[in-house]
Order: C-alpha cells, then structure tokens, then sequence
C-alpha cells in the first residue's frame, strides 16, 4: 500500500523549490499546479540564468513542448548543474518522435544527463526506448495505448528503459504504468476530459519533480503518488462541472483539487495495482 500520508505531507511540509525550463504554453499552470501541492516554482530558461537558479532548487522539470535553439543549451547547462549537485532531475519529451529535432534532443538529453524520472505519453517514450513510434503530434496514437492486449509488452519495454537509464519510467495516458525496473504499478485513475484541456501532462510532470524532491529516498512511490493524485482530481474536478461549464473552468477545477486534496481523499480514490 502507498504511504499517501506521509509522501504529500512531506510535499506540504518541506515546500521543495523546483526549476521549470518548460514551454510557453503552459508555463502559467505548471507554476501554479506546484503551488497548489505544496511546491515552489522558479522559471528559467536563459543559459546565462539557469546554473545558478538550479543551484538553489531541489530538483529540475525539462520539458520539450516548445523547443528552440536558444532552450537547447540551457537545457544541458542546467542539467549537467542539477547532476553535479545531486538534483532530482525530471525530462517530459513532448513530442518525441513527431520530429527530429525533438527526438533527437531528447534522446541526448538522456545520453548526457542523468535523469531520475522520464515521463511522457506511450507514443513518447516508445519513441525513445525502441527507436519508432507513431506520435500524433504531441499525443499519443490511439494504437499505442496501454490495454490489457499489450499490458504486458509494454510492462517488458518499460522495464528494460528504466534499467538502460536508472530513471522511473511513468508512461501516461488512460492506463498509467510507473516502473523502476523491478516494481511496476498500474494507475486507472483519471477522466477523458482531461485530454481536452493543453498541459495536464505538463503539469504531472512539474508537480512530479515536487513529489520526488520531497521523497528523495522513496522515488518511485512519489511518482507514482502524484500520477495517482492527478488523475483523482481530474475525477474530483470533472464531478463539480455544471451544465456551462467547460474545459477552461475544468482546468481551474483541477488545480483546486490539487489544492485542496487529503490523504484520506487518495486512499479512498486510488485505482492502481502493483505487478
């Protein structure tokens, strides 16, 4: 059984400073969805900045949503900082396998800095750990989606990925599937409609980067801790919904959620098992 009680206390307690080198599209809700949890953000993505804003936060979220030539430096600037200093280190690979120069960034990122988490969608990191995907843009093709048909090749790739890198894998989507490359947790937690709102994904990672940073010795039931609390308030967020609202109000409703969410709520909400 997860300790929710004491990972999301230990979030709120020690309100862990995480450096976001993350896209302008939805840069304004991953700061607040650390703030909702118990997190502190810090933006910073100029190459001149970003070793010493790294320097004093606990952890770095790399996210590929919007990537440039100006970001790409910085990127490994900061990683490599983050590295030095025994940092929680998170990559979100937006889009890997859409193009090449997402692919092939985030495959250097990962061959150059270590990583303690990599989350992304199905299309995202099969892109990354077997060398093909078919990625809808930045979604994930319907065809990769976890089901019970594929459950278990995809548990066996997931598992050989976090071994080849030493980072918790969390492949997100419908079915989420978190490893370590021993354990394996399935999460059924969620709502459709979060696929209607640009960043949820986004905001997973950053408030993922908040929970590993604050249980730094319990890695993998943090990331699977969050995954599990954003998919719960995605449920929490979409039963408060009226017949105007819409899925501006239901972004809004899930940052509350986050805001406002127990331990008590997680344990009597949580969908997952461990394999």
């Amino acid at each position: 059984m997860m300790d929710f009680e004491t990972i999301v206390g230990n979030v709120r307690s020690k309100t862990p400073l995480v450096h976001n080198i993350t896209n302008y599209v939805t840069v304004n809700d991953c700061a607040n969805i650390l703030l909702a949890c118990g997190g502190s953000p810090i933006m910073s993505d100029d190459e001149g900045d970003v070793e010493d804003i790294t320097s004093i936060c606990g952890g770095l979220n790399i996210n590929i949503g919007t990537l440039n030539r100006n970001t790409i430096p910085s990127m490994f600037l900061a990683g490599r900082k983050a590295n030095e200093l025994g940092h929680v280190t998170l990559l979100d690979p937006v889009g890997a396998g859409a193009s090449r120069l997402r692919t092939e960034t985030a495959a250097k990122l990962i061959d150059e800095i270590r990583f303690s988490v990599i989350r992304g969608n199905i299309s995202e990191i099969k892109a990354l750990a077997q060398g093909a995907s078919s990625t809808k843009g930045v979604d994930a093709d319907a065809a990769d989606q976890v089901n019970a048909d594929n459950v278990d090749s995809v548990i066996a790739f997931a598992k050989a990925f976090a071994q080849k890198t030493g980072a918790v894998i969390a492949i997100t989507g419908a079915t989420d599937l978190i490893t370590d490359g021993k354990r394996v947790c399935l999460i059924r937690n969620g709502h459709p409609m979060m696929s209607r709102i640009t960043g949820t994904g986004c905001m997973l990672s950053a408030m993922t980067t908040a929970f590993a940073v604050a249980n730094p010795d319990r890695l993998f039931e943090a990331v699977c801790t969050s995954v599990i609390a954003m998919g719960l308030c995605g449920e929490i967020a979409h039963a408060r919904l009226g017949d105007m609202d819409g899925n501006s109000t239901y972004r809004n409703y899930i940052i509350d959620a986050v805001y406002r969410l127990t331990a008590e709520q997680m344990k009597d909400g949580a969908k997952y098992e461990m394999r």
